[in-house]
């Protein structure tokens, strides 16, 4: 009976981790049950950064106490300032307790949001990480300035998984000159340059090559959600993209942004058709975006794109990064369903599978890609599932 009662109270346990292995990590529901970091939390989700942070799957989050935050308010600075001090302590690599104590050579430098979203200019946004004497640890935005504000140093952890994300507490806030610096508003930003220096400089040409910069100031006043091709992926469409009549082209580079402010946020949330700048009447030109896992897809029943980067999110304005072009139906044919195959009546289910011929070489490759794309979630989710299950069986043969 004590066997029974043992393993009904472990299984629930097991499960709630299996679960929270699958789904991924939530930031502001890691910190829910840290009633210390309540106000770095709520800042977290009202900048947009908590969105952000779920979206990577390798991340470190240096976190600081109300204390610490109430300083900082204490400054009064815009919310678009506040976002960019706390986008220096979101760092785009992973640091558990055990690998700030074992730096090579004793220190070394990250990236930080600041950085990756393109509001620090040169080397601002990068922090310095120090193993210090003592057992400290130490972080220094690169360009800190020469004043006595005292450095933030390692307190302790608040949540590890291995290589996918890290909670930590620091004592106190990272700024630098760059970060405090005055914001404008989104609406002041010139958007083309905004994209042509984070990624997107060929969609950028075209939207001012074709007369249309115009089209997407006038609806920045009251909100607006751009999806611009990576270069890449644009260099290798411009032979079709030629070929397309002005008008059509224009509609192609309309079709990219939608006349309302969507954050990350907002789009995993709000799932469904969108209508586009290129909307007209009859013409439709809408597409539907669904999340898939951790990614945020863009289907327009020809291509599905995905969003691969955030440029700016700031409401009223929001860019993103995508990883193909989009083609409406209007303009291009749409993607043929792939037919079901019929079953064989002549032949008995066994005899059907020792002929049916082996994949081909494309299908083999499309296998292999298809394989290395799920790798990351299944190495991220799979070692942890694996673990639980393992330890599951250990608990059940040491028990019977």
């Amino acid at each position: 009976m004590k066997q029974r009662i043992f393993i009904s109270g472990l299984l629930p346990l097991l499960l709630l981790l299996l679960s929270s292995a699958a789904d991924g990590h939530n930031i502001t529901h890691i910190l829910a049950g840290h009633p210390d970091f309540s106000t770095f939390s709520h800042y977290l989700t009202v900048t947009h950064l908590a969105a952000e942070i779920n979206r990577r799957r390798t991340i470190t989050v240096c976190a600081v106490d109300n204390a610490a935050m109430n300083d900082l308010l204490s400054k009064h600075f815009s919310l678009d300032t506040i976002k960019n001090i706390l986008s220096l302590h979101v760092f785009a690599d992973y640091f558990g307790a055990k690998k700030l104590h074992q730096v090579a050579k004793g220190s070394t430098t990250t990236s930080s949001l600041f950085q990756a979203t393109g509001e620090a200019a040169g080397t601002s946004g990068y922090v310095n990480i120090t193993d210090m004497k003592g057992g400290k640890v130490g972080f220094t935005p690169v360009d800190s300035g020469s004043d006595n504000q005292p450095m933030a140093t390692f307190l302790k952890s608040i949540i590890e998984e291995p290589y996918v994300i890290s909670v930590i507490q620091i004592s106190h806030v990272l700024s630098s000159p760059e970060a405090e610096a005055p914001t404008g508003s989104p609406t002041d930003l010139n958007v083309t340059s905004l994209m042509a220096n984070q990624g997107c400089k060929a969609f950028s040409d075209l939207i001012i090559a074709h007369g249309d910069e115009d089209t997407f100031t006038q609806n920045l006043e009251t909100g607006l959600t751009i999806f611009c091709p990576e270069d890449e992926a644009l260099n290798s469409f411009m032979p079709r993209f030629k070929n397309l009549t002005d008008d059509d082209k224009t509609s192609l580079i309309l079709y990219h942004a939608i006349s309302l402010y969507n954050s990350l946020g907002m789009l995993r949330s709000g799932n469904g058709l969108m209508n586009t700048l290129a909307t007209e009447g009859v013409k439709k030109f809408d597409f539907t975006i669904q999340n898939d896992g951790d990614d945020i897809k863009i289907e327009t029943k020809v291509v599905t794109a995905t969003i691969s980067g955030t440029l700016v999110d700031r409401d009223p304005l929001a860019v993103f990064k995508v990883d193909k072009v989009l083609l409406p139906t209007e303009l291009f044919k749409a993607a043929p369903a792939s037919p079901a195959p019929e079953p064989s009546k002549s032949k008995k289910p066994a005899d059907v599978d020792a002929e049916a011929p082996g994949p081909s070489d494309d299908d083999t490759a499309t296998a292999d890609e298809d394989s290395s794309n799920d790798g990351r979630r299944i190495i991220n989710g799979g070692g942890f599932m694996s673990l639980c299950f393992a330890l599951l069986v250990g608990i059940l043969t040491a028990v019977f």
